[in-house]
């Protein structure tokens, strides 16, 4: 099974093209729903989210604090390699059983700090989804209700796109102009 990861930086459009690939027939894993369900889940995960944060990253129905994490880790790379130190290996764990069940020439992880958090050496092949940086900022601003500012905190946790885009094999440019549709059929002919 050809393993693929789907990356890029936040505001990308790296979602939107895992929908087409998963339109066309291909498997796609979302790391980071996958990241969340595990830090609402796993007891294991949320105690040692709680020994290294405190009992108020949960609210009182036990929920995680997503915003209150927010604020940490976007800030704080430290406390950031902290939280993908504890959740990642339970992903990736996720990912390869849920890429076992799989009956497809190729599967897609959606991945976005695959470079960041040194698993890329895991995937066949990747995917660099790229835009302008103030696409990119709109985009996040009006998803996240984010200001300017608070979408550049977050971004300068990602490696640059040119940093991406070196280390990637394949790169879709999602800048409203080109369209999508053609580059996502010429990687797959190729994966296939």
């Amino acid at each position: 099974m050809i393993k693929i990861a789907v990356t890029g930086g936040i505001g990308s459009g790296k979602s939107f093209v895992c929908e087409i690939f998963e339109k066309i027939g291909v498997p796609v894993f979302y790391a980071d729903k996958s990241a969340k369900e595990i830090m609402d889940t796993d007891p294991e995960v949320r105690n040692e989210l709680i020994s290294y944060f405190g009992p108020e990253i949960f609210d009182a129905n036990k929920n995680l604090n997503r915003s209150k994490l927010a604020k940490i880790i976007f800030n704080n790379k430290t406390e950031l390699f902290k939280v993908n130190k504890i959740v990642h290996p339970l992903v990736r764990k996720e990912f390869e059983e849920w890429a076992n069940k799989q009956n497809a020439p190729y599967v897609i992880e959606e991945a976005a700090i695959v470079f960041e958090s040194g698993l890329a050496h895991l995937f066949d092949k990747i995917i660099c989804v790229t835009a302008p940086l103030e696409i990119r900022i709109e985009r996040v601003m009006k998803r996240d209700r984010l200001t300017h500012n608070k979408v550049l905190e977050r971004m300068k946790n990602q490696e640059s796109d040119e940093k991406k885009i070196e280390k990637s094999d394949f790169i879709i440019l999602n800048d409203n102009k080109e369209m999508i549709l053609p580059q996502i059929i010429n990687i797959h002919c190729k994966l296939i």
